[in-house]
């Protein structure tokens, strides 16, 4: 999919740094996580919807933020919650950026 069908670029923000290398509410409870995703908006790093919490998905419901990108080496895909689609950026400037 092109990131152009997606109508929520403008609110990723490249100067974000990254809440820590783990998903911020597990490791303050001592919780699990599979994968790691990355809040373009603020920063925030939760676990996917396959770790037993799905604090990615809690992060947007709670704030309405609408893009994450994985935060796993070597994967580059961002996913927007409210357009429901998944894409990559050609000048993706959050490339490199993982824990």
């Amino acid at each position: 999919m092109s990131p152009a069908n997606c109508s929520h670029l403008d609110q990723a923000d490249p100067s974000i740094t990254p809440s820590g290398s783990g998903c911020k509410e597990c490791l303050e409870t001592g919780g699990r996580w599979v994968h790691l995703r990355l809040c373009l908006e603020c920063g925030h790093v939760g676990c996917c919807d396959s770790s037993p919490n799905r604090h990615t998905t809690k992060h947007f419901h709670a704030t309405q933020h609408p893009l994450v990108r994985s935060y796993e080496p070597g994967e580059e895909w961002w996913f927007c919650y409210p357009d429901d689609l998944i894409f990559e950026v050609d000048d993706d400037p959050f490339r490199g950026l993982h824990h």
